[in-house]
């Protein structure tokens, strides 16, 4: 693949349309980030090479002789005047989702005309995978490890199975909640019917959906889900993990969470905090688009309630 050196402003702004994938760390919130993303544009765009200031013409002289033309650099189109030529401000970012301060991982941003894309990503109620890793045998005041400790207890009889029980248990209650939401009997042959068109989406973003939850390690007191849910915020996600810690008769407290996959984007995809840089979020965009055009379903899917009316008809 062979690459091209821009080194002119104007080229490189027409190219940042479209979608990017940038990887969130822990400890920072989304605002910062996308804040951060577009100063780091706006100082490379200003280090290029711009365009010249506009001539101002000025017609000097007594209106009943002959009167001089010239023409000069522009004062209210100056850099020294009105500031640099690609400001903040300029630069349009839209996330579907705005991941929390403690939770880490992939990130979509729609940049420029973009956002429109953006925009429709989240309206396809697209999935999301998390990792959220937990430690048994204490509790915070705010369901991290971040907080004060409120209690603590006894996790010795914890075992794998039991999780994977109740793990196994909490997933089922929300697939039950789903098809009660449409109105439809889980046994049922309208049921079978929406099943087999894929995961059912909620017409509603307020109420979270999880679709699976697992555990994919333990070594106690540590352990480690693996959840593809949707309409989920970072409090919510942090529950889960209390609430697990009741069922087994102890306390859990979250001490980790990563989304690793937003649809068809995963890690792989993302941009790490060292190539927040123009050059990298161009090819991203290019990387995205390739995506999106060999998956166009991916912001067309439906929601539960569009399912029913198309298997009414």
């Amino acid at each position: 693949m062979t690459t091209t050196l821009i080194t002119d402003a104007s080229i490189a702004w027409k190219l940042l349309n479209g979608i990017f994938i940038s990887y969130k760390p822990a400890g920072i919130s989304s605002r910062i980030m996308r804040s951060t993303i577009q100063k780091l544009l706006c100082k490379e765009l200003n280090e290029m090479h711009v365009r010249p200031p506009t001539t101002y013409v000025c017609i000097e002289g007594e209106t009943n002789k002959p009167m001089t033309v010239s023409t000069r650099p522009s004062f209210a189109d100056n850099i020294l005047a009105a500031g640099p030529r690609y400001q903040e401000k300029d630069i349009k970012l839209f996330c579907p989702i705005m991941p929390g301060k403690d939770t880490s991982g992939v990130v979509v941003t729609g940049i420029g005309k973009g956002t429109k894309i953006a925009y429709k990503l989240l309206e396809s109620k697209t999935t999301r995978h998390y990792k959220l890793k937990g430690t048994l045998g204490q509790a915070t005041n705010n369901y991290f490890i971040s907080g004060k400790i409120v209690e603590k207890s006894t996790y010795k009889h914890v075992r794998r199975h039991m999780i994977d029980k109740i793990c196994a248990s909490m997933q089922s209650s929300h697939q039950r909640k789903m098809f009660e939401q449409c109105g439809v009997d889980m046994e049922s042959q309208a049921a079978f019917e929406l099943a087999v068109q894929g995961p059912i989406r909620p017409a509603t973003s307020k109420v979270p959906v999880l679709y699976s939850i697992k555990c994919i390690d333990f070594e106690s007191p540590e352990f480690t889900l693996e959840i593809v849910c949707l309409n989920e915020y970072e409090d919510y996600l942090k529950t889960l993990i209390h609430e697990l810690g009741m069922k087994l008769h102890t306390t859990a407290t979250c001490t980790q969470i990563q989304c690793f996959q937003y649809g068809l984007f995963n890690v792989e995809h993302a941009l790490l905090k060292k190539h927040w840089k123009l050059e990298h979020i161009i090819h991203n965009i290019q990387e995205c688009q390739t995506i999106l055009d060999n998956n166009e379903y991916l912001l067309h899917q439906k929601s539960a309630s569009l399912l029913q009316q198309t298997n009414s008809e």
